[in-house]
């Protein structure tokens, strides 16, 4: 090992990011203890649209909404409602087809109005972004790192098998975005050419696929980056996000 390379502490990250978020206010779209999400406003101003904000964590239960609470709070700041979903997963009775019903029904559920909803999501949370831009229920999508092609993902053993988890027995052109192209609407990729946990390569295949479709999509490689620059505000990757999510 290198020893000039300091491992990630995922644990210091998270506090980190706590640090950065405001409180929301709680939401319930579902009966089940974990279909709930929070709602932030931006002050004193008519929303620009909505941001439908989907965590990762490889869809499964130790990781919940707080890792995109600072995002969220973030695009509020800058004029957006944000409606950071929480949802079932791995562990907590989801799996597909549950946390695909979750993550529509929360989208159905927004408590305000606005005829701009973008669903953005990071790694697993990119996956069902992407997935809720073919339903009809978003107007753009934006993966950040995002787990776009999930048979890949599951020939390469992203996330330690937790596609296979994900999916269980089920088709899995149900969930797989790559296999629901055309969407019809606007999709960007953001992915760091140094993520460790879902490689690049996986965004470089929707984008192509998804033109090749017919669609809208943009892919935004940022050189020399990591997983999870793109969910920290603090970040220059976040600005970039944040400035191509002006493009959509």
């Amino acid at each position: 090992m290198n020893p000039n390379v300091v491992a990630f502490d995922l644990d210091r990250f998270l506090a980190d990011l706590a640090a950065l978020a405001d409180d929301g206010t709680e939401h319930r779209y579902g009966p089940d203890p974990e279909q709930w999400a929070e709602l932030r406003l931006p002050d004193g101003s008519e929303p620009r649209g909505v941001a439908v904000v989907l965590h990762g964590g490889f869809w499964r239960a130790e990781f919940t909404l707080a890792t995109t609470r600072a995002i969220a709070t973030d695009l509020a700041r800058r004029g957006w409602a944000t409606w950071n979903v929480e949802y079932r997963r791995i562990g907590a009775g989801g799996g597909v087809p549950e946390t695909l019903d979750d993550v529509a029904a929360a989208v159905r559920a927004i408590p305000v109005a606005g005829s701009r909803v973008v669903a953005i999501g990071h790694s697993a949370g990119g996956q069902l972004a992407l997935w809720l831009a073919g339903t009809g229920l978003v107007t753009a999508a934006v993966s950040l790192g995002g787990v776009c092609d999930l048979r890949e993902g599951a020939r390469l053993g992203v996330g330690e098998g937790a596609v296979a988890a994900f999916v269980r027995d089920a088709d899995l052109a149900l969930a797989d975005p790559m296999q629901r192209l055309p969407t019809g609407v606007p999709q960007l990729l953001v992915h760091g050419d140094l993520d460790d946990r879902v490689p690049v390569e996986l965004s470089r295949r929707y984008a192509d696929a998804a033109r090749a479709a017919g669609d809208p999509c943009e892919l935004l490689e940022l050189p020399g980056v990591g997983h999870f620059e793109p969910i920290d505000p603090r970040t220059h990757a976040w600005s970039q996000v944040v400035a191509a999510m002006e493009r959509l």
